[in-house]
């Protein structure tokens, strides 16, 4: 597993060997050893798969309590995956990055507690698969407009974003609550 860092410190991009032959490939998502290694000790508790079509918008998603890390990769399709810093410490506090994740370039991204999440659907419809190091809690979820202008994400939509009525109402990032 190769580590990539990113403009945003503590957020990965992670490139798994693929192993390829006729037959299709093998690759190891994940490993708690090597991970360790990498410096991503964490412990997951729970997987999530989520299935979208083109141009869907989920997020940008996070947890003010119960915080949780995520370790995303996209089995099939493509998505422009974006990672929101909240951390009020940190010196790329507000800042994002947009990364493409795919089945074909079948990266990873670690993206650690403190990050708001999202992505876009580029392909006619993608599975995202993602581990997260705390359990789902509603009652603790927040949301930050995915189209705040203040933020300037730059999603590429190809056509008109197709979002959730609960993202719809997602609130600016200069409201949003934030990380110590």
């Amino acid at each position: 597993m190769r580590k990539i860092a990113t403009s945003l410190p503590g957020l990965l991009l992670l490139e798994p060997r693929v192993f390829g032959d006729d037959r299709g490939f093998f690759l190891e998502s994940y490993n708690q050893r090597v991970f360790a290694e990498l410096g991503i000790p964490e412990t997951f508790v729970q997987d999530n798969h989520s299935y979208s079509e083109k141009n869907v918008v989920r997020g940008l998603h996070y947890q003010i309590r119960q915080p949780q890390g995520k370790l995303v990769r996209v089995v099939t399709g493509e998505v422009l995956d974006v990672a929101l810093d909240l951390r009020r410490n940190s010196s790329t506090f507000g800042k994002w990055e947009a990364i493409k994740l795919s089945g074909e370039n079948k990266h990873i991204l670690w993206i650690p507690r403190g990050f708001a999440h999202g992505f876009r659907v580029v392909s006619e419809a993608a599975h995202v698969l993602y581990k997260a190091t705390d359990f789902y809690a509603p009652e603790h979820e927040r949301t930050v407009a995915w189209n705040d202008p203040a933020l300037n994400i730059d999603w590429h939509v190809d056509g008109a974003a197709i979002v959730s009525a609960k993202d719809q109402i997602g609130v600016p990032f200069e409201r949003a609550e934030t990380f110590d």
